[in-house]
């Protein structure tokens, strides 16, 4: 079959990340005989037009959209991608069967498809399913009752089966160069699956609780390929955790130090699983920036986030950091169950004590279906047991009434080291911009350290 892939994300904030979902159902699809074209929207300056003009061109027998998110899951400054997505699936109506899918489609999988349109949905991960769907579709028939695959009005469908294995994403047919040189990196992942319970966490969810690690030397292989063949300098480990199991993320560093890769990379790990060992093997790999999934300073915001490591695990694993000269980041999430003053207080004296190159808070969590956190808005009266979620609805502590904004931005201001997305502190469009002409390789939070004081809206004027 003929098909078109759509990548329908068009955000390019903080930076414009590379459709890695796509790439692993090209390799595929490929394989299997099917002629494959792109559109990508992320870099398209009329993407109707655009879209319009390809499916002309390529007349397909059917459409893959594929949705990253449906929204930027930022308060208060929040942006749905709902009407734009609208606009892609409404373009594409009639000329071929439409089937939506990605993690953003697979959050609300029933009520996107309904809203957005498009014939049949992908709910998980779809590098296997996909190719007996468009086997049944090519052959005139439903593929209804597919693990994974919903159609219009069906309310029976089955739940996605994992994918047994995980294979190396083929991103022949994507502007690699170009996500690689506004982005700053390449993104690789190396496992799917998240034991881990945070009470808002979708990954759980969208992979599994089960941890599926790709071989070792599989993922050397496409380092190599990355940096040997496509001139990639930098890359970003897309993993929920990157050291865990820690046994397996020494095991790859060590591989990345044998191999004799040359390439710096940043990932996002856990501050519980950083040993001294462990670190120094990853800067021997070329780490020289982690970001820490801390959340909260306050001991007992840990607890009611469901995390699993103490105030004291994210001190260590931040001297670590320190004496080793690399760069580091805590992202902290503000107002989720319990929060309080005192605890928004504790979270800040914490991140004063450690210092960390940035901070990355964000205010408010967004509630997705499924999720511990859903259960416990709908306890606490934020939403109704039949709120549509569509549209960006966060949880904010009710301990905090309307006071989270400005307590956030007082402090967050009076230090120079603070990133707050939805408050416009240290990071707008304008600025996101202004660094890029930096030519920064790696996470653009690297160029705290060059900014000076804190501000709101640094460039809007």
């Amino acid at each position: 079959m003929r098909l078109l892939l759509v990548s329908a994300n068009r955000e390019r904030s903080p930076y414009p990340v590379f459709p890695i979902g796509l790439a692993y159902l090209a390799g595929p699809l490929a394989r299997a005989g099917h002629e494959l074209e792109l559109m990508d929207l992320c870099f398209a300056r009329e993407p109707a037009q655009e879209l319009a003009e390809a499916l002309a061109r390529c007349r397909p027998a059917a459409i893959l959209i594929s949705l990253r998110n449906v929204d930027n899951v930022t308060w208060p400054g929040s942006r749905s991608y709902l009407a734009g997505i609208r606009e892609t699936v409404a373009v594409c109506s009639g000329v071929a069967p439409i089937i939506l899918g990605g993690s953003g489609f697979s959050l609300m999988p029933a009520e996107l498809l309904d809203s957005l349109g498009g014939d049949m949905g992908v709910v998980g991960e779809g590098e296997e399913i996909i190719i007996p769907l468009l086997e049944l579709l090519e052959q005139g028939k439903t593929p209804a009752g597919l693990p994974g695959v919903l159609m219009r009005g069906d309310t029976s469908w089955l739940s996605p089966l994992p994918v047994k294995n995980i294979g190396q994403p083929d991103r022949t047919l994507f502007p690699l160069s170009r996500y690689c040189r506004e982005g700053g990196m390449a993104n690789v992942q190396t496992k799917r699956g998240c034991p881990f319970g945070c009470v808002y966490c979708t990954y759980p969810l969208l992979e599994g609780s089960r941890i599926r690690l790709r071989p070792v030397e599989q993922v050397i292989a496409e380092i190599r390929e990355l940096t040997e063949l496509h001139g990639v300098e930098y890359l970003y480990f897309v993993d929920d955790i990157f050291n865990f199991p820690p046994e397996y993320a020494l095991e790859l560093c060590l591989a990345m130090i044998q191999s004799g890769v040359k390439v710096n990379w940043t990932a996002f790990i856990n501050p519980q699983f950083v040993t001294p060992r462990l670190m120094d093997a990853m800067v021997t790999a070329g780490c020289d920036a982690v970001e820490y999934g801390s959340d909260s300073g306050s001991p007992a915001m840990l607890r009611s986030l469901g995390k699993s490591f103490t105030v004291e695990q994210i001190r260590s694993a931040s001297a670590l950091c320190h004496e080793r000269g690399v760069d580091f980041a805590h992202y902290i999430l503000f107002g989720g169950p319990g929060e309080t003053v005192a605890t928004i207080d504790e979270t800040f004296a914490l991140m004063d004590e450690l210092d960390p190159t940035a901070v990355i808070a964000m205010t408010g969590i967004r509630i997705f279906p499924g999720t511990s956190l859903y259960s416990q808005a709908i306890e606490d009266g934020i939403i109704g047991g039949d709120a549509p979620l569509l549209e960006p609805t966060f949880y904010i502590s009710p301990l905090l009434g309307d006071s989270l904004a400005d307590l956030v931005t007082e402090r967050a201001l009076a230090r120079r080291n603070w990133v707050v997305p939805g408050l416009e502190i240290n990071m707008s469009d304008a600025m996101l911009e202004a660094l890029r002409t930096f030519a920064v390789r790696g996470p653009l939070w690297k160029l705290m350290k060059r900014l000076g004081r804190s501000r709101v809206r640094p460039m809007a004027s």
